[in-house]
């Protein structure tokens, strides 16, 4: 086998590595660190499995006995403090990529078990069922029966989730099971099942009740009467069955400390990209709200919460795909701050109509350093300062990392 040198790491985590016998050759490894000397066979530019010669100081032992298998984590094998560096990293030199330069003024990590949403896999098999994550590069699931990463509640429903997918997944198919922690238990909303005919529905129900889950969604269908909540702000939140929400409770609380720090002042504020109010409903306790989104279960979920909430500002919503149909410069006119939390594909779109206006704060929230950049940059090109860079790790072990900009109106710019 060739050795290799591990320059550094591309933003999936994979370590870049050239060939150490002058050839130029270059290939991507997984697991391995900067600095070290691998050997191995690529295949198709990528080393699977390196044998590692000469190990990084940084390298530590995974303590997940599914590590080496599991695609959910791709950093387990380094220093806490060496990943918190390289996400913060990745955020500055995306940035820079663009031409600006910036530094991180807090970051801000989750600790182990801490993930109250996971969405895993399931699919029957001769003698029972596999629920878990995919392997790397892999349909193959692994079964977990540790996890370092989700709330032990999810953990703890393993079982269960095995016996849902022995009853209701077919031979051929997989189950996508989305899983949320809540104060009123876990709530699971799976697709991809078998039609619930009654004698199916009568067993899930059956696994929901012995199992006491706040609720069981079917491919779409509610199988139990309770109506689990999520505190957002001062409300509770009922969300859409196997709705997105961010995945631990301290990294919403990191991220909407940031939106209320970066909003300090406003009386009137537009959420884009609104979901099921994470950042409105707090806005909502000082400002009036304007709350915009694609998707109508998520404000559905946003007005029952802030209706059955007392002693909140005004809040209105608007049902708007944010990506074919911006909010205008003229639109936004009258703002005193947005926040803004697109999806991973970012809103340059949008980015150039808030560059186009007149509303002197904006609180950008993203999940991707890359497109971050490339809006940033639009709002940098139309007069507003990054006044402020938060990195928020939700995702321990994992390439993910989120962020929250601040920008303000540069003083005096002339906008065109």
């Amino acid at each position: 086998m060739n050795q290799w040198q591990v320059e550094r790491l591309g933003r999936r985590g994979d370590g870049v590595a050239h060939a150490l016998d002058g050839s130029g050759a270059r290939a991507l490894a997984g697991l391995t660190l900067p600095g070290e000397v691998i050997a191995g066979t690529p295949v198709d530019g990528r080393i699977a499995q390196p044998a590692i010669v000469t190990p990084s100081p940084d390298r530590v032992a995974a303590p997940c006995p599914h590590y080496r298998a599991c695609g959910g984590c791709t950093l387990m094998h380094a220093r806490d403090d060496f990943v918190a560096d390289w996400k913060v990293g990745i955020v500055t030199g995306a940035l820079a990529a663009q031409g600006i330069a910036a530094t991180v003024a807090a970051q801000h990590a989750s600790p182990p078990r801490s993930r109250r949403r996971a969405v895993l896999a399931g699919r029957r098999t001769k003698r029972g069922a596999l629920v878990g994550l995919h392997a790397r590069a892999s349909d193959v699931i692994v079964d977990l029966h540790e996890c370092l990463v989700v709330t032990p509640a999810i953990l703890a429903a393993l079982p269960l989730l095995r016996e849902l997918t022995v009853a209701g997944a077919s031979r051929a198919g997989t189950l996508d099971l989305t899983v949320i922690d809540g104060p009123e238990g876990l709530d699971v909303s799976v697709t991809g099942g078998k039609p619930a005919d009654a004698a199916l529905t009568s067993d899930l129900a059956r696994l929901a009740e012995a199992g006491n889950l706040a609720r069981l969604t079917w491919d779409g269908e509610s199988l139990t009467r309770r109506r689990p909540w999520i505190a957002i702000g001062p409300a509770r939140v009922v969300p859409p069955p196997g709705g997105f929400l961010q995945a631990t409770a301290e990294g919403q609380a990191a991220l909407t400390a940031a939106v209320l720090a970066g909003t300090a002042g406003a009386r009137r504020v537009v959420d884009l990209f609104a979901g099921c109010g994470t950042f409105s409903l707090p806005l909502a306790q000082t400002a009036e709200v304007v709350a915009i989104e694609g998707l109508a279960p998520p404000l559905d979920a946003l007005q029952a919460a802030w209706r059955a909430m007392p002693g909140l500002r005004q809040l209105s919503v608007e049902s708007r795909d944010l990506a074919r149909r911006p909010m205008t410069a003229a639109e936004l006119a009258g703002f005193d701050a947005i926040v803004i939390d697109p999806p991973r594909a970012g809103a340059t779109p949008q980015a150039a109509q808030i560059a186009a206006s007149d509303v002197p704060q904006v609180v950008w929230i993203s999940c991707d350093p890359v497109t971050f950049a490339r809006d940033a940059r639009v709002m940098v090109a139309g007069g507003y300062e990054l006044a402020r860079l938060e990195v928020v790790d939700q995702f321990l072990w994992s390439p993910h990392v989120e962020t929250s900009a601040v920008f303000r109106r540069a003083p005096g710019h002339a906008r065109t």
